[in-house]
This record gives C-alpha cells, sequence and structure tokens, in this order.
C-alpha cells in the first residue's frame, strides 16, 4: 500500500469521524484545535479568511465566493466538508486540491509531534489544522473556511475573519445543535466576532432577534441578505446555466446573470453572495462586476463543486443533489415539480441521525422509489427506509447498495423520465463520477 493510502486509512480509521460515526465523534469544546493551534504557531493568521455557517447552502456559498475572489486575482484557500470522493477536495488552493505529498508530511509530521504532547484529536479537528497550515505554506491572499457542524463550537471556530456569513437556519443536527430554530440559531451564532460584520441570508422571525441579538453584544454590523437583493431565475441557457435578474431596492441592479449551479434554489445563495462581497468591498478588497459575473459563471470550473442538482446524463435525464434535512428536500421538490419529465424514479438513501419522517412526508408520491442505503456505518437500512415510507405511500423496491439502485432505475426508465438520486450526501457520492 502507498504512503498516502496509509495515511488517509489512518485518518478515516483511527480518529474519530463524524461523518462516519455521527454524534460519537463530535467534540463539544475547542482544546484539541487550539491545542493543534498551538503546536502549529497559529498558521491561520498569515492571511485574511472568510467564516461561512448555516444549515444549507453553505457549501454553495462558500465555493461562490472562493470563485469571485479567485476571478479578482486573489490566491485563494477554500475548506470545505464533507468531501464526495477524495479527502483532498476538502482543501484547494485556487481550485487545486491539495497535494498527496502534503497531506503525508502533515499527518507524519502530527503523529512525531504527538509524542511530546498528550492529544487525540478527531478527524475533523486534524483536517482543520491540515488546512490552515496548507494555506500558510501556499502563501494564500485569502481561504474561504466553511463551518463543518453548528459554529461555536466547531473546529473551524478559532479565526478571525474579515468577515462572518450564516446562509440559513432550520432543523439539522438537532441532537447536538438544539431542538428549536432558535437554540440552533444561537450555536450559529457562536462564529460572529467583536467588530466583524455579519450577513445573515435568510430572515427569519425565530431567529432574527437571535442574530440581532449576539451582534449588537458584539459590536458587530449585521445585514440580511434577502431585505437588500431578490434574485429572480429567467431561464437555463442551452449551455446549461441559469440566468438571474436581481432587484434590489425594486430596481434592477444585476441583469442575466449567469450561473453554473443549476438549483433554482441557489436564488437565495446569489443573494447572500452579493451581500458579502459588498461587504469585502467596503473592507477594501478589489472585487467589481466583471469578477462577480465570471466568479458565478464559472463555479465548478474553478472549484470543483459538485452534487448540488448536477445533471449526469440525458435520456433519461439523471440528477442528483445532497440535500438531506426537509428545507433542503422541500427545495428539491419544488423544483422537481417545475421540471418536465414523463415519469420520475427516485433512488433514495439516508443517515440514521436524520429527521426521516420529515423527509418522507416531503416527498413526491407519484415517483417509484428505489430505497438504498450508503457504505457506511450511519446509513439508515433500506428495510427501515421502506417500511417507513410505506406510511407516506411511497412505493417502490429496496436495494442493499446504491449501485444496485441505481442500475435498477437506469434500466427501468425511458428516454423522457427523470431520475433523481437524493437523501444523503454519501450517496450521491456513490454515484457522481
Amino acid at each position: 500500500m502507498k504512503e498516502y493510502d496509509l495515511v488517509i486509512n489512518y485518518l478515516f480509521e483511527h480518529l474519530p469521524f463524524y461523518q462516519r460515526s455521527g454524534p460519537v465523534a463530535y467534540k463539544d469544546n475547542l482544546s484539541n484545535t487550539l491545542a493543534l493551534d498551538r503546536m502549529y504557531n497559529h498558521p491561520h493568521r498569515n492571511y485574511k479568511t472568510i467564516h461561512i455557517a448555516g444549515t444549507n447552502g453553505k457549501g454553495s456559498v462558500s465555493n461562490m465566493l472562493a470563485s469571485v475572489l479567485q476571478e479578482s486575482g486573489l490566491k485563494t484557500g477554500l475548506y470545505t466538508s464533507p468531501h464526495l470522493k477524495d479527502f483532498r477536495e476538502r482543501i484547494r488552493v485556487n481550485g487545486e486540491m491539495i497535494s498527496k505529498d502534503f497531506v503525508v508530511r502533515f499527518v507524519n509530521d502530527f503523529l512525531e509531534k504527538r509524542n511530546t504532547i498528550k492529544i487525540e484529536p478527531s478527524f475533523f479537528e486534524l483536517t482543520v489544522m491540515m488546512a490552515f497550515e496548507y494555506f500558510a505554506r501556499e502563501k494564500v491572499d485569502v481561504a474561504v473556511i466553511e463551518v463543518g457542524l453548528g459554529g461555536r463550537l466547531d473546529s473551524t471556530n478559532i479565526i478571525t475573519p474579515e468577515l462572518s456569513i450564516i446562509t440559513n437556519i432550520s432543523y439539522d443536527h438537532m441532537a447536538i445543535l438544539g431542538d428549536t430554530l432558535g437554540k440552533i440559531a444561537l450555536e450559529k451564532a457562536g462564529i460572529i466576532k467583536k467588530n466583524i460584520p455579519v450577513v445573515i441570508g435568510e430572515t427569519h422571525p425565530e431567529t432574527e432577534v437571535i442574530f440581532k441579538g449576539v451582534a449588537g453584544n458584539m459590536k458587530a454590523p449585521v445585514l440580511f441578505a434577502d431585505q437588500r437583493f431578490n434574485a429572480i431565475s429567467s431561464a437555463i441557457d442551452c449551455a446549461g446555466k441559469q440566468a438571474f435578474t436581481i432587484y434590489r431596492d425594486q430596481k434592477i441592479a444585476y441583469k442575466d446573470v449567469v450561473l453554473d449551479l443549476l438549483g433554482i434554489y441557489q436564488r437565495k445563495n446569489i443573494c447572500t453572495l452579493l451581500t458579502s462581497v459588498e461587504e469585502l468591498q467596503k473592507k477594501g478588497f478589489n472585487i467589481n462586476e466583471s469578477h462577480i459575473r465570471q466568479g458565478l459563471k464559472n463555479v465548478t470550473a474553478n472549484t470543483g463543486l459538485s452534487g448540488r442538482w448536477q445533471i449526469l446524463q440525458k435520456n433519461p435525464m439523471v440528477v442528483c443533489d445532497i440535500a438531506h434535512n426537509p428545507a433542503g428536500i422541500r427545495e428539491i421538490v419544488a423544483q422537481l415539480k417545475q421540471t418536465r419529465y414523463d415519469k420520475l424514479h427516485i433512488v433514495l438513501g439516508t443517515v440514521n441521525d436524520k429527521d426521516i419522517n420529515g423527509i418522507l412526508f416531503l416527498l413526491p408520491k407519484e415517483a417509484e422509489y428505489y430505497f438504498t442505503r450508503a457504505s457506511i456505518p450511519r446509513a439508515l437500512d433500506e428495510d427501515k427506509l421502506q417500511s417507513l415510507a410505506e406510511k407516506y405511500q411511497l412505493k417502490g423496491s429496496k436495494y442493499p447498495t446504491v449501485k444496485e439502485a441505481y442500475h435498477s432505475a437506469l434500466e427501468k426508465s425511458h428516454p423522457e423520465d427523470l431520475i433523481m438520486v437524493m437523501g444523503s450526501t454519501f450517496v450521491v457520492a456513490e454515484v457522481i463520477p
């Protein structure tokens, strides 16, 4: 086995890993991260950072913003999670994944250093520090840092950013973050720093007061993106890109803004992006309208983002999306209603710590379902998923692997049908190239 493969095996198999094990891998303090930060001499202080949290949309906004920053000429780091196919997707500089050599050197260096300090970090804690160190070594101008889970106690929350962004709040990870929108908002608001502006993507009566209260206490200017901008999707062009008309104060601010991400829900994320860019411009970032337009037009090319209403093939049309909580699923179902097809096939799998009933309640009853499970321990058993789905009149067959479910859907579908692969990041990861 190659040295890189041995190192990756160590990261996944020997460190507590939330994506595999769930809440048992979650640390409720920053002690390990702070110890690692001291060990590596605070690498995140060597470049500017932007911090992005939220229940849904934080990955899209992170990638959009990184793309715009790259177009403006800045050497841009991007840290996101989870990955879909390759661990190195999590850590990029100007869209290029971290090198295998650096991953090997960093982990080996950590294992040597660990002998002098008693620390047993989780997978996420060590990966965050790897990213911070890599960005310092690469001498990036700015790094876009996506929160892993929550905010207040997330391992990324040791940075002092130029700007904090919270895309939205909805129900997810409730066992850890709380069972009300207010409690969840309070955890996300933990990334708000003293005197650092914060952009909130969506206004909600239960969370607005939380954000205003925390921001007020921190003397942090707070801006609500949906109160500033409104984006209307006007068309999807022949090149497979969306075009938006964007309004500010009921006047057109941007016309025919092209985005290569096809989810209609991206209209919300564009407003968050534009509000964030305006705040960065105030801080001296040299970003103009051309940078914004080119950045949005080339998100996937610039950053490698995938899994967001991604079209995998046509005739039959196959679409996948990583939406995995009720708020995200609601957006997918809304777009399905606007999509033409003869018959809908849904390859569905989820993990066992999600609001399964909340997801199943929203799904269309007229579809044929292919219930399955991703190849991770957290995956909900396909038998249980089918049984739960029957309570909501969702009919179909069960399959022990995603591959079997997907191939069955392809075999049963006709050229004018639509196959939707959804329910979990890990299900999508097993079908995308």
